[in-house]
């Protein structure tokens, strides 16, 4: 079974309603109604080592913020503010003291980043490697909380950021070639990402984004998601997805491809959302105020699937072909 077939199959055996419960299963957070004004935000994410994160380039303190980063992503996606932190935190055993003292200086120094608190958690011994799992509350006004089912044929697709970054930095750690100066950054952004939760706040409280979600399993894949939710397709032009020099400069260094890393590499932790395209202008403002650009890279239509435009072969015409769910899939 792959990974989106589990959570179908968890979602009908576990299915059910509550009044509270605004929003489940299908979206960054679950959205339970907190009063008559606010809801809460509820997300949940697990690191596993040598899967999410290898200790030989992964320093202790960079991935004690990269685990809160990544669950403020989610928060960031609906809108909202993250408020508590809670830590299951899975160890070995012989594990060395000063790696867990520095994780947890670079967790503190996260919650202290984005404003929230570890609450509670639990801490157990793993038979093999490292296992961590943090759940993040977060809140937002019911009426300003965006879901990834909003989407209308017609809207534009943006992205936030550039794309690819961190399957390149993840690459070149993988290679030895971590150490090049001129890469750094995509290195930077496998092992420190940074959630764009001013960016989502923005566009959430002013309504430009009918829907919205974070990449980090891949553009293809995540937003195949969003097409499901919202009953739409999207085509996208390859021409028009944001690289970085760096990229491409990674890209022949290693003999890869970019559009690969950018469509299905994953981590990239930007913002992917749908908006009138009579909202460009103020998108485009909104995104300035904050420092973070934004890029129109696509339309939502009524095909299913996300198709892309791209050149074909020769160089000479485009083709365009379906990448749903192309991304990164932990059981494919």
């Amino acid at each position: 079974m792959r990974e989106q077939e589990i959570i179908d199959m968890l979602a009908r055996l576990a299915s059910g309603s509550s009044p509270e419960l605004l929003a489940g299963i299908g979206d960054d957070c679950a959205v339970i109604s907190k009063n008559d004004r606010l809801s809460w935000l509820v997300t949940m994410d697990t690191l596993i080592e040598e899967v999410h994160f290898d200790r030989k380039w992964h320093a202790a303190g960079l991935l004690g913020r990269k685990c809160v980063a990544v669950n403020i992503s989610d928060i960031a996606a609906m809108g909202g503010t993250p408020v508590f932190v809670f830590l299951s935190l899975g160890l070995p055993a012989g594990y060395d003291p000063r790696w867990l003292e520095d994780f947890s200086q670079g967790l503190a120094a996260a919650c202290k980043e984005f404003g929230c608190l570890l609450a509670g958690g639990d801490t157990v011994r793993s038979p093999g490697g490292i296992v961590i799992t943090l759940t993040v509350l977060g809140e937002a006004a019911s009426d300003q909380v965006v879901l990834r089912s909003g989407a209308r044929s017609g809207d534009t697709l943006w992205v936030s950021g550039t794309l690819g970054n961190a399957a390149a930095g993840l690459e070149l750690c993988r290679r030895g070639r971590a150490d090049a100066p001129r890469l750094r950054g995509l290195v930077m952004a496998h092992l420190n990402p940074s959630p764009r939760l001013e960016l989502g706040r923005r566009l959430a409280q002013a309504g430009l984004a009918h829907a919205m979600m974070d990449l980090s399993d891949g553009l293809a894949t995540d937003l195949a998601h969003l097409c499901v939710q919202s009953g739409v397709g999207v085509r996208i032009d390859s021409a028009s997805l944001p690289a970085s020099s760096s990229l491409r400069e990674a890209a022949l260094l290693l003999g890869s491809d970019c559009l690969t890393w950018m469509v299905a590499g994953g981590e990239d932790y930007e913002l992917a959302f749908a908006a009138a395209p009579d909202r460009r202008q103020a998108i485009l403002t909104t995104a300035a105020e904050v420092g973070v650009p934004v890029t129109a890279v696509g339309i939502f239509d009524e095909r299913p699937g996300v198709r892309l435009v791209r050149p074909d072969q020769a160089g000479i015409g485009k083709i365009e072909e379906d990448i749903s769910y192309e991304g990164f899939d932990h059981f494919s």
